[in-house]
């Protein structure tokens, strides 16, 4: 199941899945707006840097930067398609106070999406095509059984889900073999190890970690709110605001000497430890430095010592803050005992 070429090895997604980097590259930060003003040519040198460092897992989304970040990826990568595993979402649009959309998971607004996305993307299929956010108006039956008649027509190969429950992993799973599940999980983030880990092993189903570095939290750069663009999304991140921005990092320093002990970054320690979950962490940037080092990640080879004493480090539960602030929780599907998940 695991295999190496270049700098990077290989896992595949799940039982039935793909097989793709083990690092993959999550492309939320090549649009404009959510981090920071992106740089055109910066972008492109880093899609590029990333694919050719050996990187073969390429995951993006239609609402990152509007559609901005499928252009990018059709535009530069459409003349290495083979080389990739291309990944998109749809479902994750929100309105102005942040509260998701309805009708998402709809099997008609399905089949627009993807048709868009596939324009942008410049491509004839997706090879991993994502729901988002779960539809509160929609039975994830509904929603999996149109993303199946994709996956027969050819526009579509594999199913995946995002930031949803165990349950509707099970309700999903029921009706299409799903490949993947995404769902955010680092150091700071560790929810998943309660019930989605243990759902995705019993049912063979590939993990996907988002935001593997703490949103920036452990990439050994970041020092406090100055660093961050004055549009940054993240200045309305409970974790990066007062006292919990100064505990985050205090805690991301702890971590940063043990990686100068094992001489690597602070953010190659943090993908290697995802990696010896046996998760695949999709970490985003905007310089092809940061890509080639996020890619050097997966060939690191530290002992299981390293790991217990990262894990004491940094226990589950210790990062200062709330994942995101009342609005972005409520877009997560926490639980579906339900028909359909209810807004409250």
């Amino acid at each position: 199941m695991i295999g190496k070429r270049g700098h990077v090895r290989f896992r595949r997604l799940g039982y039935q899945g793909p097989q793709v980097s083990t690092v993959g590259f999550g492309a939320m930060t090549l649009a404009p707006g959510i981090y920071a003003d992106v740089d055109e040519r910066e972008a492109a040198a880093t899609l590029d840097a990333a694919v050719d460092a050996g990187i073969t897992f390429v995951d993006t989304a239609d609402i990152y930067g509007d559609g901005h970040s499928e252009r990018l990826i059709g535009r530069r990568l459409r003349h290495r398609r083979d080389e990739i595993v291309l990944a998109t979402k749809f479902g994750g649009n929100h309105g102005a106070d942040g509260v998701l959309l309805t009708g998402m998971g709809r099997p008609a607004y399905i089949r627009g999406a993807l048709e868009a996305s596939l324009s942008r993307l410049a491509t004839d299929h997706v090879d991993l095509y994502y729901l988002h956010r779960l539809d509160p108006e929609t039975p994830i039956e509904d929603t999996v059984g149109a993303l199946a008649e994709l996956v027969r027509e050819g526009k579509i190969r594999y199913v995946g889900l995002s930031e949803v429950s165990a349950e509707t992993i099970r309700r999903g799973h029921a009706v299409h073999p799903i490949t993947a599940v995404q769902t955010e999980y680092s150091l700071f983030q560790r929810e998943p190890e309660e019930a989605i880990l243990p759902v995705c092993a019993e049912l063979g189903i590939g993990f996907v970690a988002y935001s593997p570095l703490g949103r920036g939290l452990l990439g050994g750069a970041l020092r406090g709110t100055a660093d961050l663009a004055e549009r940054d999304w993240r200045r309305g991140n409970p974790r990066f605001q007062g006292d919990n921005l100064g505990r985050n990092l205090s805690l991301s320093d702890e971590v940063g000497r043990l990686a100068a002990e094992c001489g690597v970054t602070t953010a190659q320690l943090a993908l290697a430890w995802l990696i010896h979950q046996e998760v695949v962490p999709i970490p985003g940037t905007g310089r092809a430095a940061n890509a080639r080092a996020n890619a050097a990640a997966a060939d690191l080879s530290l002992d299981r010592q390293v790991f217990e004493r990262l894990a004491g480090l940094v226990p589950p539960g210790v990062a200062a803050g709330a994942q995101g602030d009342a609005a972005y929780l409520r877009n997560i599907d926490t639980s579906a005992s339900s028909g359909v998940r209810e807004r409250t």
